[in-house]
């Protein structure tokens, strides 16, 4: 069986490297793909240009792909223009896969009141960006209403240490008022990514992938800094204290997760848990002593 991931960067591969440990050949689409494992295929690929042909063997595509700056034109291309260009590649190549899985963020949820959504709650972004994302589920939805979405919250992990790194420096600031916020570790949402395309025998459309435990920004930097022993960062206006977010596909840009531009909210993991998911690291308490502790791979 032959799994396609369009936008392999850090997640992807991740996920790759996971389907490929299963057996499966896989092909990794990106601009630079020299930076690929040799466990996958890599191809020298611009997702908005010409295509290269799909095996016709392909029975699982994964879009992961990421917008190179946070800007309305960066976020269209990479997420509307290049799904719709691999749509038609694949309708063009006669390719049928029987799972197609698209990573999309928490951010096309607009609620800003501390309260709890999940798959059901309407999806109504507040800001541009969410809404070409959401934009980009409808478009993948009316073409292949079979295909899964995959919402995922802010990740960290491997090369994702940017709380780390200000609570280290002295740079971090507990928001007040308090902010909730929505994070999963990067092996887990990889791990999402394979249970989903190959553990679930009828999947649903949508699926968040959130860890157990939605938390305040300020119990997060605390107990980062308990972990480091470094002193706790200062209580300021929340506007200092969010520094923005690690793209939910691995890249440069962030569609969602612990910042204002994610909005205040709980996000609930029930539907993923109901499929049989187990997280490896179901709250920050544990993933982030992982992360300190030098646990994983950073892939560039």
């Amino acid at each position: 069986m032959t799994v396609l991931i369009a936008g392999c960067g850090d997640l992807g591969t991740e996920a790759g490297l996971r389907f490929a440990a299963a057996g499966h050949r896989v092909i990794g689409w990106r601009r630079s793909p020299e930076k690929l494992p040799a466990q996958l295929e890599g191809a020298a690929v611009d997702l908005t240009g010409p295509l290269p042909a799909i095996p016709a063997d392909t029975e699982i595509v994964v879009i992961a792909t990421a917008a190179a700056e946070r800007t309305e034109a960066a976020y269209r291309s990479a997420y509307v223009d290049a799904l719709a260009n691999l749509l038609d590649a694949m309708e063009h190549d006669g390719v049928r896969p029987r799972r197609v899985l698209f990573v999309s963020s928490t951010a096309v949820y607009g609620e800003n009141d501390g309260g709890e959504v999940d798959e059901v709650t309407p999806a109504r972004p507040s800001t541009p960006t969410g809404r070409i994302l959401r934009e980009a589920e409808e478009l993948l939805h009316a073409r292949l209403p079979s295909a899964v979405v995959l919402r995922l919250g802010g990740i960290y992990g491997p090369g994702r240490t940017r709380l780390i790194d200000r609570v280290r420096q002295g740079t971090a600031v507990i928001p007040d008022p308090p902010r909730l916020t929505n994070r999963i570790h990067r092996d887990d949402a990889a791990a999402a990514v394979v249970h989903l395309t190959t553990a679930v025998e009828t999947p649903e459309q949508i699926y968040l992938g959130v860890d157990s435990e939605p938390a305040e920004l300020g119990e997060v930097l605390r107990f980062l800094a308990s972990e480091m022993g470094v002193a706790e960062p200062p209580v300021g206006a929340a506007a200092a204290a969010l520094p923005g977010t690690n793209n939910p596909s691995g890249g440069n840009s962030a569609p969602g997760g612990t910042n204002a531009r994610g909005g205040d909210k709980r996000c609930s993991n029930r539907r993923l848990i109901s499929t049989g998911f187990r997280f490896r690291f179901p709250s920050f308490r544990e993933g982030y002593p992982a992360v300190l502790a030098g646990e994983g791979v950073r892939h560039p």
